[in-house]
């Protein structure tokens, strides 16, 4: 991919103008970005390419946003940037965050199912084709295009506005835990923080018509645990009664069979009574009587869908496997990780303390690899802060019906919520398929959401 550097680079994008810039100028300023491939690095220092290629996405930035961009960013972790907007007061600051790594894609990605080359920024019929349209550039765009626009109209917060574009957050690298420890150590108290994380949904709630704005006020813990399984090993010709892969499987498949007890939440309650007058037949009068109605709640969504189980519990995924060196040789050891997502109101240990329950065999070895607990849970009802939220919601999809749940992903919000309430979310319009396709093949998002999405902040920050 050729960097974008200069302003010819941008293939003519028009530079933000005084009022709300059109849904189409945005759309190219996204896919000038997707056209980075700005991959999450792995740990540890960046190799040159990969410097070069954080670099010139700092420099796209710089020209796309002028203002934003002219206060000063400072790099946090390896290519993270943190800035701040300065308003009339320092007391009550807003943390806006979005990052600005992507996950890869596999060389054979026509095969996967993409319609155009992931990193193209393909514009057609309407949609921006491209990773990281998705997650989390278009995001970060339209973000960055609201602040820009009001920006050139003079506008000047009433607070302080922070803004986060962290690099690493797909590798759970520490741009946002740098970011963190720097504004607790200038004394900044956030009086709320906002994320990615939910969207604008279409079909997410089992019977619902219409949009859903759907926003984290808490997000699920996670934990990535090893599973290990030794043995002696030898040639595959003499192969012993039970393996190392074999006694591993067997693990596996009671992880797998055995899955966490369900239990509805208090947010999930939430959510469910406030769609159920927007639903039909015995579907919405179950859900209007959900606080009633728990343990049939509980036994029921895991079996809608692996969105609605994953509300319901901590999940466990096996996501790594490895074995023998050798197509002929017995592994003398045998690994798998699992990713774990805990539920809210659980824990990392009761979590794992399930998994070596079931499982049940000394043979199998544990490791606690990393770990973050769930999120604390941010005001919802009549806060300010909430009230905000749905404000700027019903200005750019006034057809949404807005509601609280717990974000069964990870976010780099987790690592500033300890400062203050946080939300996750990103006014863009998703549904099944494209929910489907973050961090799949044929990520895309449509034009005419980026353009909602940036009056969303544009309403945001005016309502401050």
């Amino acid at each position: 991919m050729t960097p974008v550097s200069d302003a010819s680079g941008m293939g003519g994008v028009p530079r933000v103008g005084p009022g709300e810039p059109a849904a189409a100028d945005v759309a190219e300023r996204l896919a000038a970005l997707v056209r980075i491939p700005t991959v999450t690095p792995p740990p540890g220092p960046h190799p040159p390419e990969v410097a070069a290629t954080f670099g010139a996405q700092r420099a796209a930035l710089d020209i796309l946003y002028p203002r934003v961009m002219a206060h000063e960013p400072e790099q946090v972790g390896r290519a993270g940037l943190l800035l701040r907007i300065p308003g009339a007061s320092a007391e009550r600051p807003v943390v806006l965050m979005a990052h600005q790594d992507v996950v890869p894609v596999p060389e054979d990605w026509a095969g996967e199912g993409w319609e155009h080359e992931p990193f193209a920024g393909v514009i057609q019929d309407g949609w921006v084709f491209g990773r990281g349209t998705l997650d989390d550039k278009g995001a970060l765009v339209v973000m960055m295009d609201a602040l820009e626009s009001l920006l050139t109209e003079g506008w000047a917060p009433p607070q302080d506005v922070w803004v986060l574009m962290g690099a690493d957050e797909e590798s759970y690298g520490d741009c946002a835990v740098q970011a963190a420890a720097l504004l607790a150590e200038r004394g900044v108290e956030p009086w709320m923080i906002l994320d990615e994380g939910g969207a604008v949904t279409l079909g997410a709630i089992a019977g619902l018509e219409g949009e859903a704005a759907v926003i984290g006020v808490s997000e699920k813990g996670i934990a990535s645990v090893t599973l290990t399984v030794d043995a002696l090993g030898g040639h595959a010709s003499t192969p012993p009664r039970e393996s190392a892969p074999g006694i591993l499987a067997r693990a596996l498949r009671r992880i797998e069979t055995h899955p966490h007890p369900a239990s509805v939440n208090d947010v999930t309650i939430e959510m469910l009574e406030a769609a159920g007058p927007r639903i039909t037949g015995a579907m919405g009068a179950v859900l209007r009587r959900a606080r009633a109605l728990r343990p049939v709640l509980a036994r029921a969504m895991p079996r809608l869908s692996p969105e609605m189980a994953a509300m319901v519990r901590t999940t466990t995924a096996i996501t790594q496997l490895s074995g023998s060196v050798g197509h002929n040789v017995l592994a003398t050891r045998a690994t798998a990780m699992l990713n774990i997502r805990v539920a809210a109101g659980s824990s990392v240990d009761e979590a794992v303390e399930h998994i070596r329950r079931v499982v049940g065999d000394p043979r199998v070895g544990f490791a606690l690899v990393e770990a973050s607990e769930p999120s604390p849970v941010s005001p919802r009802g009549d806060d300010p802060r909430w009230a905000l939220l749905n404000e700027a919601i019903a200005s750019s999809y006034p057809e949404a019906l807005t509601v609280p749940y717990v974000m069964l992903a990870a976010s780099d919000a987790r690592h500033l919520a300890h400062l203050g309430p946080a939300y996750r979310f990103a006014p863009l319009r998703m549904d099944s398929q494209q929910r489907a396709a973050v961090h799949g093949p044929n990520e895309k998002v449509e034009v005419a959401s980026l353009g909602q999405g940036v009056v969303f902040y544009r309403a945001l920050l005016q309502g401050l």
